[in-house]
């Protein structure tokens, strides 16, 4: 127990305010309440209907201007705060986007739009609010370029599912063989298949690289009942994934585009420093030699480049966490903030001398999912980020283990992002063994084994 005062600071979102505003948000409208000072010195409040349109929030905006609004408070209610957040954001307002779970009104009073209104403007002005995280909007055209991507995949990834699932009508078990139904080998099949060839054994011809080793068993695979309406519908899903896999590697060229075009806007600072060489975006296709002798001599990396770096994230990955937590880490100002925010760590509940961890949450599920993707692939390598995946599924069990490998990439990504001269350094598998203490160790198996009924004599070996 601490019996000395503890002194907490409060954060720069804490501030009591003078002059604020907040807007319950619905679709059609939103609720504005303005609270300014009044002339007997309490504190007065205006609520009014706005409805949500360019114009009207425009309009609102030059309003708030005038009265000397110093915050304006929007709630998070579906995507009906944009058209409210991005127009008071252009035209200069200090604006927060605050989640609609932690205004909830007090129990036992009414629950009007108005009161909504008037209870978020006196939480503002007291500064009892934490803002969510909105990006700035460079950022936030980056997301909306990398999230259709990975919606575009997925779709991409159902739509194989759905020809599987027609091949197996076909009695086709052709992904018992192939890894990968629409590669190079299967992809040339089911053609064959749509063209009207049903002979397995020249259908196991059609196969490429090491699936010739395969042929007995494709021919195997390949003896079924393809008719004519599986190849039509074959052929309209075939025309489908096509159709997904050009509009992923339209999305793939924007998002490289837009990252560069990021590397030359500077969002901190007075303007870009012509000797920093932590660019955003990567080198030309054609440059991988100079890219290899940049990996090799730690000078000149993107910062796409210094994240690859990282066992389990790619470029692609490396794209994804770009567009969903920035590149500004002063947001979040430990790694430990920025883990909170993206619901990777539990939730701590003390009281008394009881402490529990809770829930995570729920969190970014792009950031998650792009999270949880690496730290699957990191657990699988020999370095030490999958050694500490191999220690904690001993005694968590997988999911938590996996959620932790994910915390440290994050971790790990913010010292990156938020020093440009970093780079990773992996601490190698052995590192948690190298720092165990000798003499700890000892004690503890001789513990162990007088526990069991041994009488142990040590000796050493020669």
């Amino acid at each position: 127990m601490n019996h000395e005062p503890e002194e907490i600071i409060d954060a720069e979102h804490e501030l009591v305010i003078e002059r604020v505003a907040a807007i319950d948000v619905a679709k059609a409208s939103g609720k504005v309440c303005v609270r300014l000072p009044g002339k007997s010195g309490r504190r007065v409040s205006r609520v009014w209907d706005v409805a949500a349109t360019s114009g009207a929030v425009a309009d609102l905006a030059a309003q708030l201007r005038a009265q000397r609004v110093q915050r304006v408070t929007v709630e998070s209610t579906s995507d009906y705060w944009r058209i409210w957040f991005y127009l008071l954001e252009a035209a200069g307002l200090d604006v927060q986007l605050v989640n609609a779970r932690e205004v909830k009104n007090v129990p036992g009073r009414p629950k009007t739009d108005k009161l909504d209104a008037v209870w978020l403007a006196k939480l503002t002005d007291k500064g009892m609010l934490r803002p969510s995280f909105v990006p700035p909007q460079p950022i936030r055209q980056l997301r909306d370029y990398t999230r259709l991507r990975t919606d575009l995949t997925h779709d991409r990834s159902r739509q194989v599912q759905r020809l599987e699932k027609l091949l197996e009508d076909a009695l086709i078990k052709l992904s018992t063989v192939a890894t990968d139904i629409t590669g190079v080998s299967g992809r040339a099949i089911i053609e064959a298949l749509i063209a009207g060839q049903r002979d397995p054994k020249l259908l196991a011809e059609l196969a490429r690289g090491r699936m010739k080793a395969k042929r007995a068993a494709l021919v195997e695979a390949l003896t079924g009942r393809f008719d004519d309406h599986h190849a039509e519908l074959a052929r309209m899903l075939l025309d489908q994934i096509d159709a997904l896999t050009g509009r992923i590697d339209t999305l793939t060229a924007r998002i490289e585009e837009h990252i560069g075009a990021l590397s030359e806007t500077p969002t901190i600072g007075d303007g870009p420093d012509p000797d920093d060489q932590s660019r955003l975006g990567a080198p030309p296709a054609g440059d991988r030699a100079a890219r290899r002798d940049r990996r090799g001599e730690g000078v000149g990396l993107t910062t796409i480049e210094r994240l690859d770096e990282i066992p389990g994230i790619g470029p692609t990955a490396a794209q994804i966490i770009l567009a969903e937590i920035g590149t500004d880490m002063t947001r979040f100002p430990t790694p430990a903030h920025l883990v909170s925010w993206a619901k990777l760590c539990p939730r701590t509940i003390q009281s008394g001398p009881i402490t529990r961890g809770g829930r995570t949450g729920k969190g970014n599920p792009y950031l998650k999912g792009v999270l949880g993707d690496a730290a699957t692939a990191a657990a699988k390598t020999n370095t030490f980020l999958g050694e500490r995946y191999r220690r904690i599924v001993k005694r968590r069990g997988k999911l938590k283990a996996l959620v932790a490998v994910a915390r440290s990439l994050l971790v790990v990504v913010w010292h990156l992002l938020a020093d440009p001269a970093a780079r990773f350094h992996d601490l190698g598998a052995d590192y948690h063994t190298n720092r165990i203490v000798t003499q700890r160790r000892v004690r503890n198996h001789i513990a162990q084994l007088t526990a069991l009924g041994y009488r142990v004599t040590l000796e050493p070996a020669a």
